[in-house]
């Protein structure tokens, strides 16, 4: 049974595509009062208008942290207060570690892992008002390695450890916490990644369950959503991630090496000459503004 959201206030971020916009509709579908923070100023207009007149946005770049506290100030003076928090904003990098130029691996984690502490940081105050409920979009690649995603593991490997310790930080403030894990999702993000890079598709297919599988933003927005109003410690999209969550030790044990190994040497030539052939190594949202601040929709693994 769905529980209301009537009256709750919700901060999401990089909240004009992809997950984030799924989340924002979703919730204020079922009652709440939605506050959108990302970069594509129109998007979001249009979004926050779709919403209804209780909804409001501000434009801000996570890796900016005065832009970010003035926005989610203005978000929390707006609505009142802030009772739920949606740390959504992420984007991917094209190329292994030995080709991936440094600037697109900085980018990678400021916008991920620093852009998550600025978030948690900066909301910390209103939610401590209300004894509010957070959830940080990780990923499952933050238990499961994969050869090509190195900088989006490290980050949302990251990601995870920041929350779960910010988690016991927050806890005497009343405030819970939680730590969501999708797998692949459809998003401009997985698609974009699929048009670029045609190998990545078949390394996909060949990852065991759940890793071979794409998971539809409907379906993942409606588990976090969930999540909020029940304020889960986690959050697997699909349920199925939970598992590798659980058997972490095996799948990065010496017994699975043998098959990472011969699996990485099948698939990282292909991707490597792939990327090189594409020119970059940043992935650009299609339709986004992709200027270099631009944060984009979490929605791979």
């Amino acid at each position: 049974m769905q529980r209301s959201l009537a009256g709750r206030r919700l901060v999401v971020t990089g909240a004009a595509r992809g997950i984030g916009e799924k989340v924002a509709r979703l919730a204020a579908a079922r009652g709440a009062r939605v506050a959108l923070i990302g970069l594509e100023p129109d998007r979001l207009r249009t979004l926050a208008a779709d919403l209804g007149p209780t909804a409001c946005w501000r434009e801000a770049d996570v890796r900016d942290g005065s832009a970010l506290r003035s926005a989610i100030d203005d978000c929390a003076e707006v609505m009142g207060g802030v009772d739920f928090l949606v740390a959504n904003a992420g984007v991917a990098a094209y190329g292994t570690v030995r080709q991936m130029d440094e600037a697109s691996f900085d980018r990678v984690v400021d916008i991920n892992l620093n852009g998550v502490f600025r978030t948690l940081k900066h909301a910390t105050p209103h939610l401590e008002r209300t004894g509010g409920h957070v959830l940080v979009i990780a990923s499952a690649l933050s238990f499961m390695p994969l050869a090509g995603l190195a900088s989006y593991g490290a980050s949302k490997a990251g990601v995870e450890m920041l929350t779960l310790g910010y988690r016991q930080e927050v806890a005497r403030l009343g405030v819970t916490v939680g730590v969501v894990h999708p797998s692949w999702i459809d998003t401009d993000l997985v698609r974009g990644a699929e048009a670029d890079l045609p190998s990545f598709q078949g390394i996909r297919e060949q990852l065991p369950y759940p890793g071979n599988v794409t998971t539809s933003v409907d379906e993942a927005a409606a588990a976090i959503v969930d999540g909020l109003a029940r304020r889960r410690a986690r959050v697997y999209v699909p349920r199925a991630v939970a598992v590798a969550n659980w058997a972490k030790g095996a799948v990065n044990s010496p017994l699975a090496w043998p098959w990472a190994r011969r699996f990485a040497a099948k698939m990282v030539p292909a991707l490597e000459r792939e990327v090189e052939a594409l020119g970059r190594h940043d992935q650009l949202a299609p339709g986004a503004d992709n200027r270099p601040a631009q944060h984009r929709p979490t929605g791979s693994a």
